[in-house]
């Protein structure tokens, strides 16, 4: 309980700190979802932020929690989609600068994305791993502040403040239900229920072809898996080691599974069927594990977090197309 207290603690204040720049995301009923659970079914739309995703609570925490010193020598971070997008709103938000790395070879619809919201973009090595070491060498070199997508307090207490909007927007939630990537999204809500609703039952889902933080909690340490190629990009790839997300989702997040890809193309298409809404795949890994577990919500308040709406045309396109 006195970490879920001080997690509490954390989320309180970055709250306190993105109010100003950032408006509550609606909680909107799901029809369609409650009556194939015969449940009451929520989305909290957090594709609707300024950036299309959640990241941008986490970014906004994080530079707000900074110096100004440290803001005015600008600041590092490396990531091809909403993370980098989601720090480049907060600079120019805030009127500070910094630089975003990508790889080389990385979506141009997304570098183009990061840059329109005012990032200034460098390219870096293949592959985001290389890209990352890279930013935090180049980072560390330079005394610049690395801002991390998950692998920090303020960033997950960023995120957190999801949870503290729910508990407001409606009460006596039985399930919440989110995906799971480096575990900065769910970690934050999870810690911040397991302080004032500790019966609300977290569950974390997350695609078959990358389940990194489910496969650790299950072995009990963060381990190194490959992960193969989904439409949940924004959930792939590995955790940092000794990352802080691991511990609250080990001790505060019930229980996970994953989905499959047709699943999550299935949930996609739904939302846009039934809800006149284009989210993104990590979203529709959520909304498929409450589909794969629909029985169990028979009777239960429920709330997705749809945690994102980007995905790029050409994705959306072979979604509506091959069924």
């Amino acid at each position: 309980m006195t970490l879920a207290l001080d997690w509490l603690a954390r989320i309180v204040r970055a709250e306190r700190r993105i109010r100003p720049h950032l408006r509550e995301t609606a909680l909107e009923p799901s029809p369609s979802l409650s009556d194939a659970t015969s449940g009451d079914v929520f989305l909290k739309l957090e594709n609707t932020q300024p950036t299309g995703s959640f990241k941008v609570r986490g970014a906004l925490s994080k530079l707000l929690a900074m110096s100004e010193a440290d803001r005015s020598r600008g600041i590092v971070t490396a990531s091809t989609g909403n993370h980098g997008a989601a720090v480049a709103f907060g600079l120019a938000r805030l009127g500070a600068r910094g630089t975003i790395f990508v790889p080389h070879g990385a979506d141009s619809s997304k570098v183009e994305r990061i840059r329109s919201l005012g990032g200034t973009v460098e390219f870096h090595g293949d592959d985001s791993g290389e890209t990352e070491c890279h930013a935090r060498a180049y980072a560390t070199e330079r005394g610049l502040v690395y801002v991390s997508p998950y692998n920090d307090p303020e960033v997950v207490a960023g995120q957190g403040t999801a949870g503290a909007e729910i508990t407001r927007q409606v009460p006596s939630v039985d399930i919440v239900v989110a995906s799971v990537g480096g575990g900065g999204l769910i970690g934050g809500i999870a810690s911040y229920f397991a302080a004032v609703e500790p019966t609300t039952r977290i569950w974390g889902a997350s695609p078959e072809n990358s389940a990194v933080m489910m496969e650790s909690v299950k072995c009990g340490a963060i381990i190194d898996l490959p992960s193969r190629p989904t439409l949940s990009d924004g959930t792939a790839g590995g955790v940092e080691a000794g990352a802080i997300t691991f511990p609250l989702c080990r001790d505060f997040v019930h229980e996970y599974d994953t989905v499959t890809e047709d699943e999550i193309a299935d949930a996609m298409r739904l939302v846009l069927e039934q809800h006149r809404m284009v989210i993104e795949g990590a979203a529709g890994v959520a909304i498929a594990m409450l589909l794969k577990h629909r029985e169990r919500c028979r009777g239960k308040r429920v709330v997705i977090v749809v945690c994102g709406g980007n995905v790029r045309t050409e994705v959306l396109r072979t979604i509506l197309t091959d069924r």
